[in-house]
């Protein structure tokens, strides 16, 4: 499986191949969000065919506590999304690397990855070991 990078807003991107423009990468919410958020009630996923920026809020997820937007990691196009995911929102919390996927982004500019953070920056931006 191909390394994680995540965005300071808690967002992780995984490209299955050497980045290049082009490449699908597939983006979801980090444990440590999922955690923190608790008690999820609803999500909204982005359209298919929209076009993000780096940074632009895609969708939202919302909790007990809070709603929070989910950001693109780096820029794109959506080409698919989790649609089961709104209906399993506990997917999130058991396997939000895996099954727990929100959506898959064409990739404009590989070098957008380059200023995400890897596992461990990302975890000692939490305060994990």
């Amino acid at each position: 499986m191909a390394a994680l990078k995540f965005a300071p807003s808690h967002e992780w991107i995984r490209v299955e191949e050497s980045p290049a423009a082009g490449s699908v990468a597939t983006i979801g919410i980090s444990s440590y969000a999922v955690e923190a958020l608790t008690d999820l009630v609803f999500m909204q996923l982005p359209q298919v065919g929209r076009r993000v920026k780096a940074g632009e809020s895609f969708g939202e997820i919302e909790s007990v506590k809070a709603v929070s937007d989910l950001y693109a990691p780096v820029g794109g196009e959506i080409v698919e999304v989790n649609a089961a995911l709104p209906g399993t929102l506990d997917t999130l919390a058991s396997d939000p690397y895996g099954k727990g996927w929100v959506a898959k982004l064409r990739i404009d500019d590989p070098k957008e990855l380059d200023k995400l953070l890897d596992q461990a920056a990302y975890d000692a931006s939490v305060g994990r070991k």
